[in-house]
């Protein structure tokens, strides 16, 4: 049996919980796609990325695409494996 505080706190915020699924199936996702996606306002998605980000478990790019800037996304290895043991507790908290 699973403690509740034994799941990861990084992905408490249902935003964090969207943008780790959208890049769970995704390679890169990009802003505005992701902002689409999870029906979020631009600060919104820029704290909690950047929160997942400095946690490692996403990764960052941001680049111009000719003269507009362009940020993309993507789960890196550790998020991944992270997001996986966090869905296992949900999973085994549920008796599953």
């Amino acid at each position: 049996m699973i403690k509740i505080n034994q799941l990861n706190k990084e992905f408490e915020s249902r935003v964090r919980l969207g943008i780790m699924s959208v890049l769970m199936v995704n390679d890169w996702v990009d802003f505005s796609e992701m902002k689409g996606l999870l029906d979020v306002t631009d600060g919104n998605l820029a704290s909690h990325s950047n929160a997942l980000e400095k946690a490692g478990y996403i990764e960052v790019k941001k680049e111009f695409v000719g003269k507009k800037p362009k940020t993309s996304y993507r789960v890196t290895q550790s998020g991944r494996q992270a997001f996986t043991e966090h869905l296992d507790g949900l999973e085994k908290l549920l008796g599953r």
